[in-house]
């Protein structure tokens, strides 16, 4: 069950909300494209058994404000004040996009004491879409039609297979990423624009957990090698069978697998 909501002001005045919950040692988790906190309910039971978790709200969705600009730098501070505000030792959880916003994070923090990234979409190889597919979210939600946004991106973007999408689209949660359709193509526009600088990590000494599905889509694992490479402490974990949401798909493997990772000596 989600716990009571704190507030964290990140460095430009900007509120970010994050449910408590759990006990143990902090832990903040940090959602992808079109979710929000609650998108970790089906492994947060076994996550709190052993962590505070402080699972965030990011930037323009849930409780949490916004910003009338949007640049990606800001959720790397929007993620550092909630590590910051708690004080390390902290562990880190990022998925997806807020897996993006975890690394550009963990050099703005030394509070971090372990850090995981699961599929963070890093265009190595150029973007993961044709323009084509982000002209037609834009007009989808240009039409009212967000639900049909939400559906796309899954779709067109993250390559999710049909039965997967009918999944996420019965559970609790959907209407929460549906009314965050909005923020949905401007992270597209980001992403694929995104300049990863492995220069910026060499110094980085947090041990980091790569994760990458075993049957992803095979853009996202040039993305996480070239993390592996820039990051001075990393080894990658394959979740065999599964693609980009396993806390969904296969909650006990990936619960497994983080903790595995965090409570090693």
């Amino acid at each position: 069950m989600m716990g009571a909501q704190h507030k964290v002001i990140s460095k430009d005045g900007t509120s970010i909300a994050c449910a408590k919950s759990g006990h143990g040692p902090p832990l903040v988790l940090v959602h992808g494209t079109t979710a929000d906190h609650t998108r970790w309910a089906p492994v947060l039971a076994t996550l709190e058994a052993r962590f505070t978790v402080h699972a965030v709200d990011r930037r323009g969705r849930g409780e949490s404000g916004d910003a009338p600009a949007y640049a990606i730098e800001r959720e790397f501070e929007d993620v550092a004040a909630v590590v910051d505000t708690i004080g390390g030792p902290v562990d880190l959880l990022g998925h997806s996009y807020g897996a993006i916003c975890s690394l550009g994070a963990s050099v703005l923090t030394r509070n971090l004491r372990r850090l995981v990234l699961y599929e963070p979409p890093i265009p190595v190889n150029g973007p993961f879409y044709e323009p084509a597919v982000r002209e037609r979210v834009h007009a989808l939600l240009d039409a009212g039609d967000r639900q049909g946004v939400v559906t796309a991106f899954f779709r067109d973007v993250a390559h999710m297979p049909p039965g997967e999408l009918e999944m996420l689209q019965k559970l609790p949660n959907w209407p929460a990423r549906v009314s965050a359709a909005a923020t949905i193509p401007r992270e597209m526009r980001v992403a694929d624009r995104y300049d990863f600088e492995p220069a910026r990590f060499a110094a980085m000494r947090t041990p980091t957990l790569l994760l990458l599905g075993g049957a992803s889509p095979p853009f996202f694992r040039p993305a996480i090698e070239a993390v592996h490479a820039a990051l001075p402490v990393s080894r990658i974990v394959v979740l065999e069978g599964q693609q980009h949401v396993a806390m969904n798909t296969a909650p006990e493997l990936f619960t497994r697998t983080v903790l595995d990772f965090l409570l090693a000596p």
